[in-house]
């Protein structure tokens, strides 16, 4: 049982996943291991509290090697249908015909779940509460990039969002940080209905790291911006997440991995 991540060059976003990991473990009464697709096992392991991080390949050959057979993964991102799911999809493909014979199976993401809405709507409201706004703008920013899939999830979900969130918010605007599909975040921000206003920029993002974490991208962007802006928690620390992910774990396998 793997829940797997993206993976990062940020120690942060490797310790977050291994918080998860370990409440999932908990929740389940089952080992949960965590790895990264790619990127984590670069993060020296002295930045990760002395344990290097796991990432795919090779994780599943040492496993392999051991005899494992069958790999169930839980995925630490919003969907397994875009394009990083594809993307590992085709590497365990590649594994399978270079070391034999093994299954492997997917978890639902937290989309797939109908979660995601009603965490960013907790999210935005306790920001503004914080912050002591009423009904101000607000911004729904994913990380964008090449794949329609992953636009029209966005868009998907700032609409699930205004309704969740109801009269007491103005529908939230859906953005990326960059990509091929606008608009982008920046841009909003300097939009007139946003440049010189208190806005909260709800994160479609499990976990801190280049992007989303302290000094990251967004926040780079969010500082430029003519907007006050008021950024909310990330998804995968909220406890509906660990919830939805729990309703993932299939019945234990046959054999367990070591």
């Amino acid at each position: 049982m793997l829940l797997v991540d993206n993976g990062s060059l940020e120690p942060a976003a490797t310790l977050n996943l291994r918080r998860v990991a370990a409440a999932l473990e908990t929740a389940a009464g089952r080992a949960v291991t965590p790895v990264s697709w790619k990127h984590s096992d670069r993060i020296p392991p002295e930045r990760l509290e002395g344990q290097p991080a796991s990432t795919l390949a090779p994780f599943v050959r040492e496993q392999f090697a051991r005899g494992q057979r069958a790999f169930h993964l839980v995925p630490f991102f919003i969907s397994p249908q875009g394009a990083i799911g594809s993307a590992l999809r085709r590497d365990l493909e590649q594994l399978q015909a270079e070391l034999g014979p093994f299954t492997f199976t997917f978890g639902s993401g937290l989309a797939d779940a109908g979660v995601i809405p009603r965490i960013l709507a907790a999210r935005v409201r306790e920001t503004a509460q914080a912050a002591g706004l009423v009904s101000p703008p607000v911004v729904l920013v994913d990380h964008g990039g090449p794949s329609p899939a992953s636009a029209a999830l966005r868009d998907r979900l700032a609409a699930a969002v205004a309704t969740e969130l109801g009269p007491d918010f103005p529908p939230p605007v859906a953005a990326s940080m960059e990509g091929d599909h606008p608009p982008l975040l920046a841009d909003i921000l300097a939009q007139p209905t946003h440049a010189g206003r208190d806005v909260v920029v709800a994160l479609l993002f499990l976990s801190p790291g280049r992007h989303a974490g302290p000094g990251g991208d967004i926040a780079e962007i969010c500082a430029a911006a003519p907007a006050r802006t008021h950024c909310t928690g990330l998804i995968g620390t909220h406890p509906l997440a660990l919830a939805a992910l729990s309703g993932t774990l299939p019945p234990p396998l046959t054999s367990s991995l070591s």
